[in-house]
């Protein structure tokens, strides 16, 4: 129980991280593409945020060095290709169902929750696999 609950208050600062970095975006950048980039620049944000988090607070992993460590980033980056899927479906249905901002945000959230809760499963069973530690 306590680990659900440090990974739900993860997943929250993760989420506040990439929403926060959509906004920032959308106020220095108004111009073609605009909501599909923040989005992916929110989601690249979010996704460093939350391997950092992950790693040392859910999975206490130590990578033996900077290229294990490369190595296991990408790993659960393309672990979230699918939860990325979820999240983006989510946020682009309600833009384009509302039409604002505050619905767009609140469609991110609601996909990164839904996303987060797979990955997180994901990322157990093939990311920080016990046997994939180093000793």
């Amino acid at each position: 129980m306590k680990l659900a609950v440090i990974y739900a208050l993860l997943a929250l600062i993760a989420t506040a991280t990439n929403i926060g970095a959509q906004d920032l975006f959308l106020r220095a950048y108004s111009g073609a593409n605009d909501i599909p980039l923040s989005i992916m620049a929110g989601t690249g944000v979010g996704l460093i945020v939350k391997y950092i988090l992950d790693k040392r607070y859910i999975f206490r992993f130590k990578a033996q060095n900077a290229a294990h460590d490369s190595k296991v980033f990408i790993l659960y980056a393309l672990m979230g290709v699918v939860t990325t899927a979820i999240f983006w479906g989510v946020e682009f249905s309600f833009h384009a169902i509302y039409g604002t901002s505050q619905m767009r945000y609140l469609g991110g959230v609601i996909g990164l929750a839904i996303g987060y809760l797979a990955k997180y499963e994901l990322d157990k069973r093939f990311v920080f696999r016990t046997e994939a530690r180093p000793a």
